[in-house]
């Protein structure tokens, strides 16, 4: 691509439009792991910090007070399937 020319950013453009959804909800964690693989971009604020102190917390403090993440990623199919 020479200078100036614009990278395809659409769901239809990069094909993701022709996904599945658990192709599609694959993608989203691919692109999240690669989003926090480069987290030294994105510093915290003082009050990101803070609320992530708060939660780790009351993990610490409840930790049977949780719902596993595939509970969470079905849920999410189930909707999107509806």
């Amino acid at each position: 691509m020479g200078k100036g020319d614009a990278v395809p950013n659409s769901l239809k453009a990069l094909g993701i439009d022709r996904l599945n959804v658990d192709e599609r909800l694959a993608l989203v964690e691919e692109i999240w792991a690669s989003i926090c693989a480069d987290s030294a971009s994105f510093p915290l604020t003082e009050a990101q910090r803070a609320e992530l102190d708060r939660r780790v917390a009351d993990d610490d403090a409840f930790p049977n007070h949780v719902i596993p993440w595939e509970d969470i990623k079905a849920s999410m199919r189930a909707r999107l399937a509806r």
